[in-house]
């Protein structure tokens, strides 16, 4: 890293020393006409400075121009050039300062496209650094903004296959590859409207690569081939390399061993001339492998140790645990039990080290995005309370200017006004109330469900966090959606709950034994309620009812019919009772205060008056036949039409 920073660095003083000598007059020439014509595209802009575009001081120069002339589109493109350069360098912070710079230009001339393209550059910086969460938000916010247009401009649709290209590449990351190779698939269509045969060739490799590793060899081979096909007809070295090299490692894991070698070799030396150290490594190691299965100890041995000291001495991980994992094997042929021992631990080292930096890093941003979240929530909240400060004055004002009016032409006219007016405020008012009150409900919930999962982080259980990671990830989904309607359907509130319950459970070592049950006759598909309603009860019951109980820990959820238009849901926990809780309660340092039920009531009701009709909360103390406390049963009354 030392080495590459000095390199950065005399390259950066000479590019200053020689400034006045790189900043031709052809080149201000360009500029002023770019400037004066104002083109609003990537392509017009780039087809007149392309080849100057990896200098940074000429792409200064032009970002300075383009802002002194309030040239936003030129600001854009400029800064997003500087951005790619730094992220080359891996000076990540300075991208992603960069590419923040070009998206506020873009936002400033309103451009679209230049929009769509900093979001994207944005994606893959931060993808580099492992920040997933953060990476899948701006390809996605750039694929939700290009795709409002309904006639997508070249650029566009080349933006849109970028957008693609990234969600795939982090799903598959994330070893969800039915969802990557969906992201690959329609990437795929669009690169054949534009006939774009590297774009072609690039979406089949990655098609190939999640087919390998869900184990469809044959679905594998037939889209590495296509890709090799595309490859060929653009005469890409690197493109066929690449492919070849993974058709290769589908035959070795099919055992055809000969043709993988007849492909390995020639692709090694194409790799070599190339100087892509990655792939070249990486053909070394499946070449070792080959003769692994040969039965060719020496040249095995020979091919594993090349393809180790390349990964070494350029710093590839993952290349290093493979050739490790592999001289591990050979060595336990040969006997050498000492040296299989010894390079397996090598192996997991560096396997773990890798999985433990990415899960880190991926929890980190969560973590850091939640706060940011949290206080964009506070924000809202302050501005909703102003808003209804302004909805109150305004009020205020227009009764003493109708009042006013009324006295002057007594007439029923403004009263009639005056009233709608009032009603229309009223709504207002309710609608803000609510949401304000989702905004204090989702934080807390989510936050419960973070502390949880941190545990397993700091334990280093890789197996159980990322297992509720996965679990966590589909629950945050749950409550984002939910978090944006006044109501969904039952079905869709069992789901959030019990992967609520799942997750809270990770703080009783699963002791807990949650059940759902629901009456023949109700549909929960159909049935509405009120969104994330049932999560402070189970809450409740939690940490009153069974958190102070020893031995067996229950919680039944039930849902039957109840009277006309009405459904029960009853919530019976096998807890302590509400006597004992509060008693343990008023014992306790740190008392937990239960004011998710109080803000529970308040939606019911609003939720109750929309269908003018009544709610009903029933809280049942249960006893044995000598009058000991069983637990608790909470009993829902709702409309459901």
């Amino acid at each position: 890293m030392g080495k590459w920073k000095y390199v950065f660095f005399c390259f950066f003083l000479c590019s200053q020393l020689g400034i006045a000598q790189n900043i031709t007059d052809s080149f201000k020439a360009t500029i002023d006409s770019l400037i004066k014509v104002r083109p609003r595209t990537y392509a017009e802009i780039d087809a007149a400075v392309r080849p100057s575009r990896k200098d940074t001081t000429l792409m200064r120069y032009f970002a300075k121009e383009a802002v002194a002339q309030n040239y936003y589109s030129g600001q854009a493109y400029a800064l997003n050039q500087l951005g790619r350069r730094y992220r080359g360098f891996s000076r990540f912070s300075q991208a992603i300062r960069l590419h923040q710079e070009a998206l506020e230009a873009a936002n400033k001339g309103d451009n679209l496209e230049f929009k769509v393209y900093s979001l994207n550059m944005l994606s893959v910086v931060h993808r580099r650094r492992d920040a997933i969460k953060s990476a899948l938000d701006y390809n996605q916010e750039a694929l939700a903004l290009a795709e409002t247009v309904k006639n997508p401009s070249e650029g566009l649709k080349r933006s849109i296959n970028v957008s693609l290209n990234g969600i795939g590449n982090i799903y598959q990351t994330l070893e969800q590859y039915d969802l990557a190779i969906e992201q690959f698939r329609r990437s795929l269509e669009l690169e054949a409207e534009l006939g774009n045969t590297l774009g072609l060739a690039i979406n089949h490799q990655n098609i190939g690569e999640c087919q390998e590793m869900q184990g469809k060899l044959e679905d594998a081979l037939n889209s590495y081939r296509t890709s090799l096909a595309y490859n060929e007809e653009i005469n890409s070295d690197m493109g066929k390399v690449i492919c070849k090299n993974s058709i290769a490692h589908v035959y070795i894991l099919q055992r055809k061993l000969d043709d993988a070698l007849d492909i390995l070799e020639p692709a090694l030396h194409a790799s070599q001339e190339l100087g892509d150290k990655y792939l070249t490594s990486g053909i070394y190691l499946n070449l070792g492998r080959a003769y692994m299965l040969k039965e060719n100890p020496a040249k095995a041995k020979e091919n594993l140790e090349k393809g180790l000291a390349i990964a070494e001495e350029y710093n590839l991980p993952t290349n290093i645990s493979l050739a490790n994992s592999y001289l591990s094997s050979l060595a336990e042929k040969q006997g050498d039990h000492k040296e299989a021992l010894a390079r397996y631990k090598l192996a997991q080292e560096f396997e773990e080290k890798t999985v433990n930096e990415r899960n880190l890093r991926y929890v980190g941003d969560m973590i850091s995005r939640y706060n940011i979240e949290k206080k964009n929530n506070e924000i809202a909240i302050i501005n909703k309370d102003y808003e209804i400060v302004k909805l109150k004055l305004r009020k205020n004002q227009t009764r003493l200017l109708i009042g006013g009016l009324a006295l002057i032409f007594l007439t029923g006219v403004f009263y009639i006004l005056y009233r709608q007016y009032q009603l229309k405020n009223d709504k207002k008012l309710l609608t803000l109330e609510q949401a304000m009150l989702r905004s204090q409900m989702n934080p807390h919930f989510l936050f419960n469900s973070l502390n949880s999962i941190k545990l397993y982080i700091i334990n280093n259980d890789k197996k159980n966090a990322v297992h509720y990671l996965n679990k966590f990830s589909k629950l945050v989904r749950k409550i984002l959606e939910a978090s944006s309607l006044k109501e969904i359907s039952l079905a869709e509130e069992l789901e959030t709950v019990e992967l609520y319950m799942n997750i809270e459970n990770i703080r009783f070592s699963n002791e807990i034994n949650f059940k759902i049950s629901i009456d023949d006759d109700i549909d929960i598909h159909t049935i509405k309620i009120p969104s994330l309603i049932l999560q402070p009860f189970l809450e409740n019951a939690i940490w009153h009812g069974l958190s102070s109980k020893e031995g067996e820990k229950n919680i039944d959820l039930h849902i039957s019919k109840g009277n006309k238009n009405f459904i029960d849901i009853s919530i019976t926990d096998n807890g302590v009772g509400r006597d004992a809780a509060e008693i343990i309660k008023e014992s306790k340092v740190l008392k937990r205060k239960s004011v998710g039920l109080e803000i529970t009531k308040e939606r019911l009701a609003n939720f109750a008056r929309d269908y003018q009709n009544t709610f009903d909360v029933t809280i049942i103390d249960l006893f044995d036949e000598d009058k000991n406390a069983t637990g608790t049963r909470v009993v829902l009354h709702l409309p459901t039409i």
